[in-house]
């Protein structure tokens, strides 16, 4: 069971996760030959191609609302907001549609995708670059929220928002992305979502994390 580190944990999934499924694809800016701002997705364009590993323009808004139809159509995108503190022109996306359209349909459609958030201070960002999203985006009916805190978490949190029928928005910390190391094992698993894990019972103190 090697020791990897956050980022590379979530590199993993994404990768193992489309080479299971050609539905697959990831889509936001400098996704492609760059790999992403900080790397997450470095290597994932040699292997997969310009169809699945799709570099977007600069605009959040758009990233989502595309994300939204392709989900669908058949396809499971993950699509990546580079920083977290410029995911507010795609709220209305987010909220109005995505979050919704199971609701507005009666169950007849659905939108199954991943949204990607680097967000967290702690890497000298300052203002646009340091800001924390959880309290806005938890508080949506039909997004479920997630953000690990170790790689093993990561790696099967990931899994499990690919393959859940609604929108997850997928939280990374920009400061851990290096610096929080763990071991994750070889072998395929899920963390599923919204069921907590007690690492240690006790009866005087709940550290919930």
């Amino acid at each position: 069971m090697p020791e990897i580190t956050l980022l590379e944990s979530i590199r993993q999934g994404l990768d193992e996760m489309m080479a299971n499924d050609p539905r697959i694809f990831v889509f936001g800016e400098d996704v492609g030959k760059r790999g992403g701002v900080f790397r997450v997705t470095e290597g994932l364009y040699d292997k997969y191609g310009a169809q699945r590993i799709i570099d977007s323009p600069l605009a959040e808004s758009v990233i989502v609302g595309a994300a939204i139809g392709a989900a669908m159509n058949d396809t499971l995108p993950v699509a990546e907001i580079q920083f977290a503190d410029f995911i507010a022109p795609a709220f209305n996306q987010i909220v109005q549609e995505a979050a919704r359209i199971r609701y507005r349909s009666n169950g007849d459609w659905s939108v199954p995708m991943v949204i990607r958030a680097p967000y967290g201070g702690g890497i000298h960002g300052a203002l646009y670059h340091s800001q924390s999203i959880e309290p806005f985006s938890c508080h949506v009916p039909g997004l479920k929220v997630v953000a690990p805190a170790t790689p093993y978490d990561a790696k099967g949190l990931l899994k499990s928002a690919i393959e859940d029928p609604d929108p997850v928005l997928f939280l990374e910390h920009k400061k851990c992305y290096r610096l929080i190391k763990g071991d994750v094992p070889f072998e395929d698993y899920r963390v599923p979502i919204g069921k907590a894990d007690i690492k240690r019972a006790g009866r005087d103190l709940t550290v919930i994390t």
